[in-house]
């Protein structure tokens, strides 16, 4: 594991970007999204350390993501009654389409700024914006919003996580180290933000 993280650093930054970006698009797909570890991807790209990869890191999260949601989103438009009694559909749950559904109704298009912070719905939320026939004007700009917080919030972290590397005695990996305390960190600060949205929309 160690050496297979270890060679990520090794990427060409247009590749390392590249297949960030592939990553967050697969991200955004319904149950194959529970399988991407898209944070573990962020932090994996801010552990790599060069100077020319926090803003590139960046744009490749947030155009990813975009592209997955907003591929997600069409589908939701035109096949989403289709979706909902097929066998993906029959898989995702009734309770979670519904859930889904009453967020957007309750919260509008503000509830994709706070989507990519929320397992499974990340990826349902635009299926259902699609499906319940909200302009793609307001969710593209919502959904850029949610992207570019989520983006931020893990480069912060991740940020974070790498500079504690020097206070680590012995010489320990600053690509494993970022990704191990990135992700304590996360689970932190999202634990929190999903309490407080559930409170809201409950």
């Amino acid at each position: 594991m160690t050496q297979w993280v270890a060679q990520i650093g090794e990427l060409p930054v247009l590749l390392l970007m590249g297949a960030l970006g592939l990553v967050m698009l697969f991200d955004a797909v319904p149950l194959l999204g529970v399988l991407i570890p898209g944070d573990v991807a962020i932090l994996a790209a801010v552990g790599v350390g060069r100077p020319s990869t926090g803003l590139a890191t960046f744009a490749a999260v947030l155009v990813g993501c975009l592209a997955g949601w907003s591929l997600s989103f069409l589908i939701g438009r035109r096949y989403s009654d289709r979706l909902r009694h097929s066998r993906l559909g029959g898989w995702i749950g009734e309770p979670r389409w519904t859930a889904a559904e009453g967020i957007l109704r309750r919260g509008g298009g503000r509830m994709m700024v706070v989507a990519p912070f929320l397992p499974v719905f990340n990826a349902l939320l635009p299926l259902a914006a699609g499906g319940l026939r909200m302009s793609y004007r307001r969710f593209l700009g919502c959904a850029t919003l949610g992207a570019a917080a989520w983006a931020g919030l893990y480069l912060a972290l991740g940020t974070a996580a790498r500079s504690v590397v020097g206070l680590l005695p012995g010489s320990p990996s600053p690509l494993l180290v970022t990704m191990g305390v990135g992700l304590v960190l996360a689970s932190v600060a999202l634990l929190g933000a999903r309490r407080r949205l559930f409170s809201v929309v409950g």
